[in-house]
């Protein structure tokens, strides 16, 4: 509700051409609260706003822009002034937006650029997708060993508006290697003179800049800190992560688990941002193979239509079987699936795991074959032989289906491939095949067909 009022007011003052109050009014909000609100306005009213803004909280503000508005923002200014956005972003946010820009509109930006924003931006960019070092940002507070307290101080006072953090200081030796940290508050609590090397932590927990981002995401959470340095194989510094870099990480590879365990490849794009024929390319290709890998099932049915002719009643399980099959493996490989991102989960486990599963499938088995045996009997009125057939397979189903379904991820992370890609689509087909194949043997074992 609160917002909507802000939203009303602003249009109000655009309306009226009330520019000087504009700037006022939006001083008072969070760059975060500013870009929400220029979301809702018209491409017009949008860039009327930006422009309005002061040169540093631009900069922060455009940050937080959905993409295609940052991009009306470029295509609305000179090179220079675009130019001057980048200037004015944090390394990592400038290298997001120039990923999403067309080749040339970067190669314009870059070239009226400053240098050192070039510089920073090409060090990131040089780094593999994915990982630490293409996330990381090159502004923050350093140190020689060698400076006294007060010195410290007087050099956060100079770079410490350029950096993006200094809660936290990085000291280097002469080599630019990482050899200790100082937090911002020791230093206000230090006496002047005090050394730097003699008062800093010499525990230093870093991130290597060619780690995978979803490792460094699980360090952050490991060690519980709001940022973290970045250094090469020879443990030089070259960059920091901070915590809302890690935030949206964890955001994008939770998003793209939820699309590969749901059979779509992953998108990078909002889904309201996605057109229909992007939509339809990343959902198709999962469609076909899972389509043909169901014609398995198919053939089963078909390899024993004549018993099926003779005891009819059995046709009118399968569904319940197959789904019950498929849901039971697709709650294994869920948990498996999450205990593998998180770390929690190694291959070593896999006995433990297993043993664990045959328990937890007994049991779940046993239970829904009780419950099903006396709703055959009793309301679908079958034969005995026929709730006994139905309910041996229930439980042999979701047995073989809750094994497939904890062992398939972890094969899977074994062999370096993404544990998220073998859920539940992929692992239901296989369990249905099974099924059949189970309950088609205990009606041949137990009806003699």
């Amino acid at each position: 509700m609160e917002k909507r009022m802000d939203l009303d007011e602003l249009k109000r003052l655009l309306d009226g051409k009330k520019y000087t109050d504009i700037r006022q009014f939006l001083n008072d909000i969070n760059e975060a609260d500013i870009a929400a609100l220029m979301e809702e306005l018209t491409p017009e009213d949008m860039l009327k706003v930006y422009r309005i803004l002061s040169k540093d909280l631009a900069a922060d503000v455009f940050s937080y822009l959905e993409v295609d508005r940052q991009q009306a923002i470029i295509n609305s200014l000179s090179d220079k002034e675009a130019a001057t956005i980048i200037d004015n972003l944090w390394a990592d946010d400038a290298v997001d937006f120039l990923e999403e820009m067309p080749a040339n509109v970067v190669e314009k930006l870059l070239a009226n650029a400053r240098p050192d924003t070039r510089q920073a931006i090409n060090q990131i960019l040089r780094y593999p997708e994915d990982s630490a070092g293409s996330i990381m940002t090159v502004e923050y507070v350093s140190f020689k060993e060698n400076l006294t307290v007060d010195q410290a101080i007087e050099r956060i006072r100079k770079v410490g508006l350029d950096s993006e953090t200094i809660n936290i200081c990085y000291v280097l030796d002469a080599q630019r290697k990482l050899v200790g940290t100082v937090a911002l508050r020791y230093l206000l609590l230090s006496q002047g003179n005090e050394i730097i090397g003699d008062i800093m932590n010499e525990n230093v927990i870093a991130i290597n800049t060619l780690m995978d981002q979803e490792q460094a995401a699980a360090q952050f959470k490991k060690y519980d800190f709001t940022a973290m340095p970045v250094v090469d194989n020879e443990n030089r510094l070259v960059g920091i992560i901070t915590v809302d870099d890690i935030v949206d990480i964890i955001e994008e590879e939770v998003t793209e688990d939820m699309e590969k365990m749901a059979a779509i490849l992953p998108s990078d794009k909002p889904y309201m941002k996605t057109t229909v024929g992007e939509t339809y390319r990343k959902r198709i290709p999962w469609l076909l193979l899972l389509m043909v890998s169901a014609t398995f099932t198919g053939a089963i049915i078909s390899s024993f239509e004549e018993a099926l002719s003779v005891y009819a009643a059995l046709i009118a399980f399968i569904p319940m079987l197959m789904d019950t099959g498929g849901n039971a493996g697709g709650q294994a490989s869920v948990t498996i699936i999450r205990g593998l991102s998180l770390g929690e989960i190694t291959y070593h486990d896999v006995p433990k795991i297993m043993w664990k599963e045959v328990r937890v499938a007994a049991l779940c088995g046993l239970t829904l074959a009780a419950a099903n045996f006396g709703k055959l009997l009793l309301l679908d009125r079958v034969g005995p032989y026929v709730a006994l057939t139905v309910c041996l397979t229930l439980v042999s189903a979701v047995l073989v289906a809750m094994l497939v379904g904890c062992l398939l991820p972890i094969a899977a992370k074994k062999l370096g491939f993404d544990p998220a890609v073998m859920a539940s689509p992929f692992i239901t087909t296989i369990v249905d095949a099974l099924s059949l194949l189970l309950y088609f043997r205990f009606a041949m074992i137990i009806m003699g067909i």
